[in-house]
C-alpha cells in the first residue's frame, strides 16, 4: 500500500491547481453542513426546551367518565339516543398509592401532585378568570423550576400565601404584599396574600396561573386531600410516549404525553430534521461529483504515465488503489478543513449574531461529517479508478 500512496500523492502534488480548487470546495461543503446541522439541532433543542419548561412530560388524571347502559335480555331491540355525559372536575382515585407507584416507576425521573381548576381572582372593581394551581412546592420544583423565574419577591405558598403571573399582577394593579380574593364555585372563597411574581414568557400562564399549596387548593375547589393531575418528567424526552402507554395500562388512569399534546410541535421538528438531511445529502453528493470529474480528468492527463506504470508491471488493483486513496485523501483533508470552517461559522453565530438561541456542537457531529466525507471521496473515486486500472499499456503509451 505504501507504493499506491506515494504516487497518489504525487499525482496530487503535480495537479496543485485541481486539488486546491476541489480542497476548497469539500470544505465548503462540509463547513455547510457543519453548521446547518448545528443550526437546526440548536434552534430544536430551543423550542423543546422553552416548550417543556412550563409544562410537564406526562400528564395523569382521572379516566374520562361514560354513560353505562344497562345490560338487557338478549332478544330485546333498544334504540338509543346518546349525549356524551360532561366531564366534572374530580380527584384521582387512591392518588397517594398511584404515586408512590410512579416513584418507582422505570424511565420516569420526577413525579408530582397538583390540584388544578377554575377560578375568578378579584380585586376591587378589577375581576379575572383564573387557573387554581395547588402544588407540593418541593415535588413541582422537580417537574418545572418555577423558582428560577420569580422577578419579584419569592416562592411561597401555604398559610395564605400565594405566587401569582406578572401579567395577572398588572390587570389586578397588585404587587407583592397586596391582597386580593379567589372565588370558586358554590361560594368558596378566600383572601390572599401575594408572595411572589414569576414570568414564565408564555402569555396565557403568566396572565391566568395562580399557586397555592394543595390544602389551599383543595378546600376552593371542594376537592377535600384529592389531586386532579398527576405530573411526570422522564429521562428519555422522546420516549414519553412510551413510558405514557405503558402507565396507562397498569394504572387504568387517562394519560398524555407531551408528544401528543404538542403534536404540532413534533411535525415541525421532524420536517426541520428531514430538511437538513436533505440538505446534507444533496451537498455531498455535489462533493463526490467534484471529486469524480477531477480524478476523470486526471486519468485522461496521466494516460501516458499510467501506461508506463502498467509496462513497468504495476498492477490493475495497485492503480485501483491509487485513485482510491487519491479520493479518500481528498475526502479527508477537505473535510477537516470544513469542519474548522464550520466550527467558526458556528463561533462567529454565537458570538456576534442575535442572542436568540445558544448553537451547541454535538461532539460526534464533526467526526462523523469527516467519516462520510472520506467515504464519499472514496466512493467517487471509484469510476475514474477502475478506467485508469482497465487502459491498455500499449495504448497509453501511444496516447499524445
Amino acid at each position: 500500500m505504501w507504493i499506491e500512496s506515494t504516487i497518489a500523492m504525487r499525482f496530487l502534488r503535480e495537479g496543485r491547481a485541481q486539488t486546491t480548487l476541489i480542497l476548497v470546495g469539500i470544505a465548503v461543503g462540509v463547513s455547510v453542513i457543519v453548521f446547518i446541522t448545528a443550526l437546526i439541532q440548536g434552534l430544536q433543542s430551543n423550542i423543546v426546551e422553552r416548550t417543556l419548561g412550563t409544562q410537564s412530560h406526562i400528564k395523569v388524571e382521572a379516566p374520562d367518565e361514560v354513560n353505562r347502559l344497562v345490560a338487557l335480555p338478549a332478544d330485546t331491540t333498544q334504540l338509543v339516543l346518546e349525549t356524551r355525559r360532561a366531564q366534572r372536575l374530580r380527584s384521582i382515585n387512591n392518588w397517594q398509592q398511584v404515586m408512590t407507584t410512579l416513584d418507582a416507576f422505570p424511565g420516569v425521573k420526577a413525579v408530582s401532585p397538583v390540584v388544578s381548576g377554575p377560578a375568578f381572582a378579584r380585586r376591587g372593581n378589577a375581576v379575572e378568570s383564573v387557573a387554581l394551581v395547588g402544588m407540593d412546592p418541593a415535588r413541582y420544583q422537580r417537574i418545572i423550576p418555577i423558582g428560577e423565574d420569580i422577578v419579584a419577591g419569592s416562592l411561597r405558598v401555604g398559610a395564605g400565601d400565594a405566587v401569582i403571573g406578572r401579567l395577572l399582577a398588572d390587570d389586578l394593579g397588585i404587587r407583592v404584599g397586596d391582597k386580593f380574593r379567589l372565588v370558586a364555585g358554590d361560594g368558596r372563597e378566600a383572601q390572599m396574600n401575594i408572595a411572589g411574581i414569576f414570568e414564565l414568557g408564555v402569555r396565557e400562564l403568566d396572565q391566568r396561573y395562580v399557586y397555592l399549596d394543595l390544602k389551599q387548593a383543595q378546600s376552593l375547589l371542594d376537592l377535600p386531600g384529592g389531586v386532579t393531575v398527576i405530573d411526570l418528567t422522564v429521562h428519555d424526552l422522546f420516549g414519553a410516549d412510551a413510558v405514557a402507554a405503558r402507565i396507562a395500562q397498569l394504572t387504568g388512569l387517562k394519560t398524555e404525553s407531551w408528544m401528543q399534546s404538542n403534536a404540532q410541535l413534533l411535525n415541525a421538528l421532524s420536517s426541520q430534521s428531514l430538511s437538513t438531511v436533505m440538505i446534507s445529502f444533496f451537498v455531498a453528493l455535489s462533493v463526490a461529483f467534484g471529486i469524480a470529474s477531477v480524478l476523470s480528468i486526471s486519468v485522461v492527463q496521466r494516460t501516458r504515465e499510467i501506461g508506463i506504470l502498467r509496462a513497468m508491471g504495476t498492477r490493475r488493483d495497485q492503480l485501483l488503489k491509487v485513485f482510491l486513496v487519491q479520493g479518500a485523501v481528498l475526502g479527508f483533508a477537505g473535510s477537516a478543513v470544513g469542519a474548522f470552517a464550520g466550527y467558526g461559522l458556528v463561533w462567529v453565530f454565537n458570538t456576534f449574531g442575535p442572542k436568540l438561541f445558544y448553537i451547541p456542537v454535538a461532539p460526534v457531529l464533526v467526526p462523523m461529517t469527516m467519516a462520510v466525507a472520506t467515504l464519499t471521496g472514496t466512493l467517487s473515486a471509484a469510476v475514474p479508478a477502475r478506467r485508469a486500472a482497465r487502459l491498455d499499456p500499449v495504448v497509453a503509451i501511444r496516447h499524445v
